[in-house]
């Protein structure tokens, strides 16, 4: 591999199949997250830009040196349609993405940005429909000068995501799958959306309480 560590590029990782991501049907980002024993969310600060649709896709990661964005350009031109990056600035308060890198973006057909750090031209990433997740907005930009990795292992929103990981992401947050886990997780998360189903047929039928907490109260001791 050329450059050396904290400056290089990787390519060729392997991403999930469409059938896998079609596993996981419509399960939301919360359903994902608790399908695994609720871990692999984004912390809360990861928010969406404009109120967006969710999405689901294959994570393309970006490491970026503070302050410079020359990584995001690398990505988007390893990006295949469906990928969602997923970026790491090194906690910088500029905004390395934006309506530019963002066009470019859809044209080539990623699903999906997700930054932790900064972005901007908030208006313009809503009039373009191309959901973005960040800490925040800032007017101020980018240099282009390095250093910075794709296709490493990287933090985002306190979750560590490797290339070709499973990101599912709508209005409450982003969970991340690992890709080794994503068949099963897919299947547990249905399993959850099943029971969330049925659990909504007992509340409509009248049963508005579960009744297994007051029994767990009475065994705690806290009512009769």
């Amino acid at each position: 591999m050329a450059g050396r560590p904290g400056f290089r590029v990787r390519a060729g990782w392997q991403r999930p199949a469409a059938d896998l991501l079609a596993a996981f049907g419509q399960a939301a980002s919360s359903q994902v997250a608790d399908a695994m024993s609720r871990l692999g969310a984004m912390d809360s600060g990861i928010r969406s830009v404009w109120p967006g649709p969710r999405v689901i896709g294959a994570a393309i990661t970006v490491w970026c040196h503070a302050g410079d964005n020359v990584m995001y350009h690398k990505a988007l031109s390893l990006a295949q349609p469906g990928d969602v990056m997923v970026i790491n600035t090194q906690a910088s308060g500029n905004a390395g993405f934006g309506e530019l890198l963002a066009t470019s973006a859809m044209k080539i057909g990623v699903r999906a940005v997700i930054v932790d750090g900064m972005v901007r031209d908030a208006d313009a990433l809503e009039a373009m429909r191309l959901p973005v997740w960040a800490r925040g907005l800032s007017p101020s930009g980018c240099n282009k000068d390095g250093a910075g990795e794709v296709g490493a292992i990287v933090a985002c929103g306190g979750v560590a995501v490797r290339p070709g990981d499973v990101i599912v992401a709508d209005r409450d947050g982003v969970a991340v799958v690992p890709l080794e886990d994503a068949a099963e997780v897919a299947r547990l998360s249905m399993d959850v959306v099943a029971r969330e189903r049925k659990r909504l047929a007992e509340i409509e039928a009248g049963l508005l309480v579960r009744p297994e907490i007051d029994e767990g109260l009475r065994r705690a001791g806290v009512v009769e």
